[in-house]
C-alpha cells in the first residue's frame, strides 16, 4: 500500500519548487506578527477587516473623483474614468509576475508564525502584494486627476500595505515592490489614457452622456 506524502514532505517539496522570501525579511515579518500577537483584539479586528474590505475605498474615492471632473477640463475626466482600466491593467501585469516569481506564503513558509488572516492555497503566490499594488495604482492614478483625493487615496493605500504584513499574508518586501510596481504601471497608463480620452470626453460632453460627464460650462475650467 502506497505511503500518502505528510503535511511535512509536501511542505519540503513545495519550498524546493518555489522562491522562499523568509531570507529577504522573515525576520521582520515575525516581528510585526509578534506585534500582531499582542496587540488588543479590537485592534486586530480593525486591522483585519481593513485588510479584507479596505479595497472597496478605492472605488468610493473614483465616485468622489468623478463627480468633482465634471466640473474640470475633459483630460481630467478621462484620467478618473481611465483610472478602473489602469488598475485592471496593473492587476493583470501583477499577476503575471507573481506567477513568474511564485514566492511562498510567509504562512506556509513559516508555518509556526501568528497570523490573523487564513492562509492562502499554495499556489497562491505572495509576490508581489495584489492589494498593494490595487491600492497604489488606483491612489495614482487618482492623484493625477484630483490631488486633494489622490493625497487621501495614497495614505489610504499606505496603510492597505502595512495592514498586509500585519495580517500575516505578506512579507513586508511583497507590500514595498507591490507599491512600486502599482505606482511605476499607473504613471504609465494613466496620463497617455487620459490624453487619449480627453477628446473623446470633451465630444460626449454635447451628446446624451453630458449629465454624467459635464457639471455646468461656468465651472468647466476650473483647476484640481
Amino acid at each position: 500500500m502506497l505511503a500518502l506524502p505528510t503535511a511535512d514532505v509536501a511542505h519540503s517539496t513545495l519550498s524546493n519548487l518555489a522562491f522562499d522570501g523568509s531570507q529577504i525579511d522573515g525576520g521582520l515579518f515575525s516581528e510585526v506578527t509578534g506585534w500582531a500577537r499582542s496587540a488588543p483584539g479590537w485592534f486586530d479586528t480593525v486591522v483585519k477587516d481593513w485588510s479584507a474590505y479596505g479595497i472597496v475605498i478605492f472605488a468610493v474615492f473614483m465616485v468622489l473623483a468623478w463627480w468633482s471632473a465634471r466640473r474640470q477640463p475633459p483630460v481630467t475626466m478621462a484620467r478618473v474614468l481611465s483610472a478602473p482600466v489602469v488598475v485592471v491593467l496593473a492587476y493583470v501585469v501583477n499577476d503575471l509576475l507573481k506567477s513568474v516569481v511564485k514566492e511562498v506564503r510567509p504562512c506556509r513558509q513559516i508555518p509556526h508564525t501568528f497570523h490573523l488572516e487564513a492562509c492562502a492555497a499554495s499556489n497562491d503566490w505572495a509576490f508581489p502584494s495584489n492589494h498593494t499594488v490595487v491600492a497604489f495604482s488606483a491612489a495614482l492614478a487618482l492623484f493625477l486627476a484630483n490631488r486633494k483625493i489622490g493625497r487621501v487615496a495614497l495614505l489610504a493605500a499606505v496603510l492597505m500595505g502595512a495592514s498586509r504584513v500585519w495580517v500575516g499574508a505578506h512579507y513586508p518586501h511583497d507590500v514595498a515592490v507591490g507599491a512600486v510596481v502599482g505606482l511605476v504601471l499607473a504613471a504609465a497608463f494613466t496620463v497617455p489614457l487620459g490624453r487619449v480620452g480627453g477628446p473623446i470626453v470633451a465630444r460626449a460632453r454635447s451628446g446624451r452622456l453630458g449629465p454624467f460627464l459635464d457639471g455646468g460650462p461656468v465651472a468647466a475650467h476650473r483647476r484640481v
